[in-house]
Formats: structure tokens, sequence, C-alpha cells
């Protein structure tokens, strides 16, 4: 298996991610709304200290700042030592992983970069928000899901030779 073929997704993932919070940094100001699908979808552009859900996003908190970029080196480290340690055999959990690297990575360059991570979906029903979120976000929970649903019923070696 070429693993180094393996991370164009990651390599995919982190462009896209970091082209779109360009160009929504470039082309909405902070704070402001652009409604795409009424009572459904915004574009907007807001800025997060923390992680999901807006935990840890509070101005002033450097010991989360830290933490929270300490805790990412250590998962992208953690997630490239998995990617170069899988065998052949296990190729079917190698694009998830590539998925979370590449998401993990692009927010990683927003905080060592801005201090802050550039969230800018915002979906909704009605006055019910979900938090705003990126493409860095989707890869990590699509990679993720995906991740889980692989381990969880892939069989293992042992299964097929039995």
């Amino acid at each position: 298996m070429k693993k180094t073929l393996l991370l164009w997704p990651a390599l995919a993932v982190l462009a896209l991610d970091q082209a779109t919070k360009y160009l929504i940094a470039t082309r909405i100001p902070l704070y402001e709304t652009k409604p795409l699908i009424s009572g459904f979808f915004n574009l907007v552009h807001i800025r997060n200290r923390g992680m999901a859900f807006g935990i840890m996003n509070r101005p002033g908190t450097d010991w989360g700042f830290i933490l929270l970029l300490g805790a990412t080196l250590g998962a992208v480290a953690l997630l490239l030592f998995w990617f170069y340690r899988l065998k052949s055999e296990e190729r079917g959990i190698a694009f998830p992983l590539s998925l979370i690297l590449g998401g993990a990575t692009g927010n990683l360059i927003d905080r060592v970069r801005l201090g802050e991570v550039i969230d800018f979906l915002d979906f909704y029903i009605g006055p019910y928000h979900w938090p705003a979120f990126n493409a860095a976000d989707s890869a990590i929970t699509v990679g993720t899901l995906w991740l889980a649903v692989t381990l969880l019923f892939h069989p293992t070696l042992k299964e097929k030779k039995a």
C-alpha cells in the first residue's frame, strides 16, 4: 500500500478548509451574516478560541488555548503515527484517518496563525441554530464516524481465516 497516495485526501481537505476560511475572512466582516437559504442556512464569520460548541471559548484564558494547541498537535502526531503503521489489509481505515488528519491540520493552522479558528457554516431551523462550524470540522466529523463504523463492523483478520 502506497501510504503517500493516501495522504492526498488530507491535503485536499486542508486546501479546501484554508481556501474557504480565506474567502470568508476577506469577504464577510467579522460577526456578519449572509443568508443563503432562508430559515435554514447562513454564511457567517465568527471566531472560536475554544473547541466544538464553543467549549473553552473564553477570551483571556491562555491555559485553554495552550491545552487545545497541545491536544491538537498530539492528535496530529498520533494520526500520522497510526497512518504510517497501517498494514495493507487495514487500508479501509486510511481514508477516514486522512480526513481527520486534514481537518485537524486545518484547524491547527488557524490556531497557530490567528489564535482562534474561523467558523462560517450556520445551519438552523427557526430560532434553533447548530453551532457554526467549518470544512475542517466537517472532515473531522465524517472521518471519525467513518472510522468508528469501519472499526466496529469490519471483520478482523482472525475472523476471515476462521
